[in-house]
């Protein structure tokens, strides 16, 4: 069935519900027991297999590469859809989606073919960038140093998302004279352990837990050439997150629907004999699809502009480049609290139109706002309004995307200031 015969609008090109056939079987699969592995912590290895086998890790590589060369509005589209069947299944493939974009968006060299290779191949990546503690902003106390003919890995990552599902993990480091650089870490080799620890209310089953290397052995071959990122990254990562909130609403208008089609019982002050024909519960269902539709309507649109960034990326044009980045950072911030405020209120008021019982633990209600509340945490969206209020009137461009840390030197001399 397709976005049309939903009434979720067309797809992001003309080809898209031909790509998204074989992925729609597989998602339907992976929503049957979506409820299940919330209420029993199970985490979704075998759901991961099948998108894995099915291709779904290599929908932005190049088709020369053994990829399905996927246009960025096209790729947020399947992701949203994703989402609707499990959001957790999408955080844990946002690592791997961003190293993909760097590898893709990288200048031509050994490192390039070898990775388009591996990713070809549908090996995945984790994340390891995030650390807890006391360092600063931009800095890692995790220490990647000469050994050797080779280099030796010590420290502990956290928020290293997908990671237990993944065959690499891809970091940042320090290292011999403090300066960041970038490694890729096979998930079994030896020093390496990957823990399921994450105890937030939401996502849980997204592999968000520590990571610890101890005295783990490098090559040179994995240390990536620079440990920049991709040049609009920011935006990226940003709309991985908004584009799960899309389907998370989706889901949620779903569930939302059924339960109401379902039920017998209704109020005495009520409207109708069933609430399948009260006016009331009619309009409640309609707010909480018509948020998803919107949201994943602005997604696609801020997908657009991505994609724009991307074909500027390859043009070689630094003017164009530079503005196309700018833009496309600036648009995915002006979705971020127009699309956080719709989810997170769909989410709450879905329980106006059922009863007390919509509350069971077994019905899963609640993790759509679990869900939607543990994603709009990352990247508050009160600076985004701050970055589009800033350009908007003083013209300024968004700034570089920081990290998160204990406030650098010059940032405790600005507040101070």
């Amino acid at each position: 069935m397709t976005n049309i015969s939903q009434a979720w609008g067309a797809g992001p090109s003309d080809r898209f519900d031909t790509i998204a056939a074989p992925f729609r079987q597989i998602f339907a699969r992976i929503r049957e027991r979506a409820v299940a592995r919330d209420v029993e912590r199970d985490l979704p290895r075998e759901e991961i297999r099948w998108l894995k086998d099915a291709g779904f890790s290599t929908l932005r590589l190049p088709v020369e590469n053994g990829g399905l060369g996927l246009t960025l509005p096209e790729f947020f589209g399947l992701l949203i859809e994703l989402s609707e069947a499990d959001p957790n299944i999408t955080n844990a493939y946002r690592s791997h989606f961003g190293f993909t974009e760097d590898v893709i968006n990288a200048p031509k060299s050994e490192w390039r073919n070898t990775w388009l290779t591996r990713l070809g191949q549908r090996e995945t990546i984790g994340s390891g960038f995030s650390e807890t503690g006391d360092g600063k902003i931009g800095t890692y106390s995790t220490r990647l140093i000469r050994n050797g003919d080779g280099w030796q890995l010590n420290g502990e990552k956290y928020y290293t998302t997908g990671s237990l599902y993944a065959d690499w993990i891809t970091l940042g480091a320090a290292d011999d004279e403090g300066n960041p650089i970038g490694a890729l870490v096979p998930t079994g080799a030896t020093g390496v352990e990957i823990l399921d620890d994450w105890d937030g209310f939401g996502q849980a089953l997204s592999a968000s837990g520590t990571a610890r290397f101890n005295d783990v052995a490098i090559s040179d071959d994995l240390i990536k050439p620079s440990a920049a990122r991709f040049s609009y990254s920011g935006g990226f990562f940003q709309l991985v997150h908004l584009a799960t909130l899309a389907g998370i609403g989706r889901a949620a208008a779903g569930d939302l629907a059924r339960h109401v089609s379902e039920r017998k019982r209704v109020y005495g002050r009520g409207n109708a004999s069933r609430s399948a024909q009260d006016p009331q519960i009619l309009q409640v269902v309609g707010k909480v699809r018509g948020a998803a539709y919107v949201s994943g309507a602005i997604a696609l649109k801020a997908a657009e502009a991505l994609q724009r960034a991307f074909e500027a990326n390859q043009s070689g044009d630094a003017a164009r480049k530079a503005e196309a980045d700018r833009n496309a950072d600036l648009e995915v911030s002006q979705s971020v609290t127009v699309i956080t405020s719709l989810i997170l209120d769909a989410s709450t008021v879905l329980f106006d139109a059922l009863g007390a019982s919509a509350a069971k633990r077994s019905h899963g209600l609640d993790r759509h706002w679990r869900n939607a509340r543990t994603i709009a945490s990352h990247n508050p969206r009160i600076y985004h309004d701050r970055i589009v209020g800033d350009f908007a009137v003083n013209g300024n461009a968004p700034a570089p995307h920081g990290g998160i840390g204990v406030a650098a030197p010059q940032q405790e001399a600005k507040a101070q200031a």
